[in-house]
């Protein structure tokens, strides 16, 4: 994952790579514009946990998000994705 100011990147190749791994066949090929799509989704997926996270920070008042934060809305997240 690269970061482009704050703008959350996931390069193709990686994207690609790890579709792949699922696969059972050898054979079986990922298209280009799948993998611009999923790259979109991780990156939605990715700005929403960190939006939450923030939020359960705040609502706790920390300063700082810590894994804890995100453990606790990674349920909910999982559930409406």
């Amino acid at each position: 994952m690269a970061n482009a100011g704050n703008e959350v990147v996931f390069k193709k190749e990686t994207v690609s790579k790890l579709l792949t791994r699922s696969f059972k066949e050898d054979k079986t090929k990922v298209s280009s514009d799948a993998v611009i799509l999923v790259a979109e989704m991780l990156k939605v997926f990715v700005e929403e946990a960190t939006r939450r996270s923030v939020k359960q920070a705040d609502s706790e008042d920390c300063d700082t998000v810590d894994i804890e934060h995100f453990e606790k809305i990674l349920p909910q997240l999982l559930l409406d994705f």
